[in-house]
């Protein structure tokens, strides 16, 4: 068992937080949802507008404490994906984007699903693209027109979420150190066809999606808030429920090129099919080609403190 700090100044890497920016993600929390917890404190972090990192550091360590978390998990990263998708099946624009089916299609495992025919397919997009952006749960597709639509997440099959990464360690398709979720892309885009179908067909879990206006702006998570990019966590709901504030203290990354560390204040505002136990979350880390490659490389040693109200 992790012995309690008495305060949150001795967090593991509390000292190199950015406390402002910490600060400014409970005051996001309490926008959105006062919890009965937290509703009196929220009543005076609310008015107090952005701080100043010194300010910030010390209201957060007046008002709150840190309670750990039995147990070491893991944490991993995940972002908003921007891909091609054409309106019509072309080239190598395969694959269809389904919305959810109008009966009843759980059970069915990925493969059964992308062998039936798709006539109100939303769009098409590559095979590796399109596994991955259901990987995410959301993403902006661009047309051939310039135009952009964003995928939302909009239901599965049921099934659970099988890890092909670890499916193509054991088979010697990819090295353990180098199987980062850009690398597996990268693989399954190169051995586009029946190699990499039956790759991804290992993962039975189909999610489905809709269409909706690209704002340009962060998408939702399950919490329906808006997600902060490096603040947001998607966790099990069985364990943490939404907007509860919580210290990630994650290091040891396994994958080459990982950050040492992540430790940080964050929200829980999203929820993912392959999060599952008190001590796992993926941290989302924004939006763009450079969120993706700093995503792809988190996989860290994950022990996580629940920050508290000091007083009831």
């Amino acid at each position: 068992m992790l012995a309690p700090p008495s305060s949150l100044a001795r967090l593991p890497g509390w000292g190199a937080e950015d406390h402002a920016a910490a600060f400014a993600a409970v005051q996001y929390a309490c926008r959105q949802a006062p919890s009965a917890a937290r509703r009196r404190l929220c009543a005076e972090v609310l008015p107090s507008g952005p701080l100043g990192e010194e300010a910030a550091r010390g209201f957060l360590e007046r008002h709150f404490r840190a309670e750990p978390i039995d147990g070491e998990g893991l944490l991993t990263g995940y972002f908003s994906p921007s891909y091609e998708a054409r309106r019509s099946p072309q080239g190598d624009f395969t694959a269809p984007v389904r919305p959810t089916p109008p009966y009843d299609q759980a059970g069915p495992e990925r493969a059964a699903i992308e062998r039936t025919p798709a006539p109100d397919a939303l769009a098409w997009m590559r095979p590796e693209d399109l596994f991955f952006l259901q990987l995410q749960g959301s993403g902006v597709l661009t047309f051939a027109d310039g135009t952009h639509r964003r995928a939302v997440f909009a239901g599965t099959n049921g099934l659970r979420f099988v890890a092909i990464a670890n499916i193509m360690i054991a088979q010697g398709l990819i090295a353990p150190d180098k199987a980062s979720a850009s690398a597996v892309h990268d693989w399954l885009a190169a051995h586009r066809g029946p190699a990499a179908t039956a790759v991804m067909d290992q993962d039975p879990r189909f999610v489905y999606f809709r269409l909706i206006a690209d704002d340009g702006g962060e998408p939702q998570g399950a919490s329906g808030a808006a997600l902060i990019p490096g603040r947001s966590l998607a966790v099990d709901p069985a364990y943490h429920p939404d907007f509860e504030l919580l210290w990630i203290d994650a290091r040891d990354g396994t994958l080459s090129g990982a950050r040492p560390a992540y430790q940080r204040l964050a929200v829980a505002l999203d929820r993912g099919g392959a999060i599952s136990g008190q001590v796992r979350a993926d941290l989302y880390v924004g939006s763009g080609p450079v969120a993706g490659e700093e995503a792809a490389h988190i996989r860290h040693r994950l022990h996580l403190f629940r920050i508290v109200p000091s007083e009831p």
